[in-house]
């Protein structure tokens, strides 16, 4: 029995393989460092989609495809309102409206994939706003999907730099494997339950802290530690007394995470180019200096930097606050969510496993007044 399933294959994709031994993450065929700092996420979204990147004019016409999709129903808009209203966190918000993007349009899985990707940064965008006593912006068709979240949070268009950095950090987190909120969404559409089901399941299953809540304490850590004389005698107290460093090591991962090298690089350059750079060589010495005192006094365990800890300082200097960090990564990791439900549509297979019964055995029954 394997607890968890750990170590046991459950299918075969072509989107995405995590060699947690080498350190390598592979887009389907493509290294994630050679991928996620020049692709745009819509070139990302149609490789994961159709297996291959997009020729010149079928780019155009998936951009197009996606932004005239971004609008939200009357229905959809009713629900994130109730939700602010009732002052519910993000992830409950975007749980909430996801089911509802279905209403009134026949079941058709390509159809169901293009308006879920397309509507979740108008979802997360406008509850933040709503939530923040802000009405909603308009919908702008002209940005790019990243340009596009941001608009909708922020109600102006970033900055080239900015929209770089955010674009960079989607397609980072796209896709990874048979992570937890990948194989719901697999399992409920194995069913031949509809995509848009099988999203909303893997937003259930995203919001759980295990999976998709893990970002924000990663630079708490750096804002306590506040200047880099303090990083060595606070991160060597906190290790003396047992206590887990966020933002290093990975459950996959045995070597340094793959994704953090490329964020590395993101928040580099916003960082320089249009965010506060005093914090970012404040974070980059916390990361020296952890993976110093984590040698020193675990030996041999290879606990480097994840994608943790340059996730929460991109988001970071993106002005986006933690509650919005795991709806983020939402943002990004739609896509792979639905190429995966298209490839078990494709395999027509119910995804059940077995269970190993552990309880007490032949009992009897008695009636109620003879026990």
């Amino acid at each position: 029995m394997a607890e968890g399933l750990d170590g046991v294959v459950a299918t075969a994709t072509r989107l995405s393989d995590v060699d947690g031994e080498a350190g390598r993450l592979t887009i389907a065929g493509y290294a994630v460092e050679d991928l996620a700092p020049y692709a745009s996420f819509e070139e990302v979204a149609y490789l994961l989609l159709q297996g291959r990147l997009p020729e010149p004019s079928e780019h155009v016409r998936f951009m197009q495809d996606l932004a005239g999709r971004r609008a939200l129903s009357r229905a959809a808009l009713a629900i994130v309102h109730e939700a602010a209203a009732a002052k519910v966190p993000p992830m409950d918000a975007l749980r909430m409206a996801v089911p509802i993007l279905s209403l009134g349009r026949e079941e058709n899985p390509v159809d169901d994939a293009m308006t879920a990707i397309a509507s979740f940064p108008t979802i997360v965008g406008t509850y933040w706003r709503v939530l923040n006593g802000r009405g909603p912006v308009p919908v702008r068709s002209d940005l790019p999907h990243a340009a596009h979240y941001l608009h909708q949070l922020f109600g102006a268009e970033p900055s080239a730099d900015r929209a770089r950095a955010l674009e960079t950090y989607l397609n980072t987190v796209c896709d990874h494997g048979l992570n937890a909120s990948t194989f719901a969404a697999r399992v409920i559409v194995s069913t031949r339950s509809d995509v848009i089901s099988g999203v909303t399941g893997a937003v259930g299953a995203l919001k759980g802290p295990l999976h998709g809540g893990a970002p924000g304490p990663a630079l708490d850590m750096v804002f306590e530690i506040g200047a880099p004389e303090r990083a060595e005698g606070f991160i060597r107290l906190k290790l003396d007394r047992g206590e887990r460093l966020m933002g290093f090591g990975h459950r996959v991962y045995k070597v340094r995470d793959p994704r953090a090298d490329v964020l590395a690089h993101a928040a580099k350059r916003l960082y320089e180019a249009d965010a506060d750079l005093k914090l970012y060589h404040l974070a980059t010495e916390v990361e020296r200096v952890a993976l110093r005192l984590l040698e020193e006094k675990k030996p041999g365990r290879n606990l480097k930097t994840n994608v943790e800890f340059y996730t929460a300082l991109v988001l970071h200097g993106l002005e986006l606050p933690t509650e919005l960090f795991t709806p983020t990564f939402a943002v990004g990791r739609v896509g792979g969510w639905t190429a995966h439900a298209f490839e078990q549509i494709a395999a027509k297979r119910l995804i059940r496993p077995q269970s190993e019964y552990v309880g007490a055995r032949d009992r009897k029954w008695l009636p109620v007044n003879q026990r």
